[in-house]
Formats: structure tokens, C-alpha cells, sequence
């Protein structure tokens, strides 16, 4: 089954089993996945806040940087992406029991290089939490035969 059509076959699912070990630990649902874009739904455990009880800035680097590898894996490529760079906006607080709603899409497909951007709201999305954007460049290494 290519990327795509597996992406498409698990909305409203949580991922399980994918090949980012990270994703599996995230445990997030897939809402809506298309050629290049991504809706993931994530719950704030308490094994990802901080002192403070808030979604931690590392927990939510990592949900950028992971739905934006998944997004380039929507694409069916046939090498891996490596992320080359990531920046982060932290815009709003999420506490434990909370659920947040991660967007990403690929804003430019180069030979090369991707460029892809995330946007991480609350769940009635009237607020936006975070926002980062991402350079990802094709290396020599393969996928297995899909």
C-alpha cells in the first residue's frame, strides 16, 4: 500500500505502528491526510508537560517536526527526507487533558529540498499554540520496495 492510501486508510485511527517510533509514542489521530497535507489530533499527557503542567516546547518541536515528516511521506517519494532546519513560534499554553490540532502541508517541492510549515491550534481551533515551518533535503537512502 503506498503512503498515501495508508495515511487515508487510518483517518480516525491512532497511529499505530507507523515508522516513526516517535509518532507511535505521540499517539496521535489522524483527522484528514491528502498528497502533501496533514490534520493530526494529539491529547496533552502527562508525559509530555513540564514542571508547569503545560505541553512542553520539546513535545511540541517534536509533533511539528513529526507531521512534517509524515506530510513528505504523503508524497510517496521514493528516498528519505532528513530535517535540515526547524523553527518553532510558541504562542499559547496546553495542559495536561487538553487535545490539540496539528495542520502541516508542503509549501514548495523542490528536486532537492521541501518546504513544509505546521500550525498546532487548540481543539475548537480558536487558538493557535504553535507555528513552525521546516527545510527537509532528500538524502541517497531508499525506501523499501512499497
Amino acid at each position: 500500500m503506498d503512503a498515501l492510501k495508508m495515511l487515508q486508510y487510518s483517518i480516525g485511527k491512532e497511529a499505530q505502528g507507523t515508522p516513526s517510533a516517535f509518532m507511535n509514542w505521540l499517539r496521535p489521530t489522524i483527522l484528514s491526510a491528502e498528497k502533501g497535507k496533514l490534520s493530526l489530533q494529539y491529547t496533552v499527557r502527562n508525559e509530555m508537560t513540564n514542571a508547569m503542567g503545560n505541553l512542553h516546547g520539546g513535545v511540541t518541536s517534536g509533533i511539528v517536526d513529526d507531521i512534517l515528516g509524515a506530510t513528505v511521506f504523503s508524497l510517496g517519494e521514493p528516498h528519505f527526507y532528513a530535517t535540515i532546519n526547524l523553527s518553532i513560534d510558541y504562542l499559547s499554553a496546553v495542559k495536561e487533558g487538553e487535545v490539540v490540532i496539528a495542520h502541516s502541508e508542503v509549501i514548495k517541492h523542490g528536486r532537492q529540498l521541501i518546504h513544509a510549515q505546521c500550525e498546532i491550534w487548540n481543539a475548537d481551533q480558536t487558538r493557535l499554540v504553535a507555528r513552525g515551518q521546516s527545510n527537509l533535503l532528500k538524502t541517497e537512502i531508499s525506501k523499501p520496495n512499497e
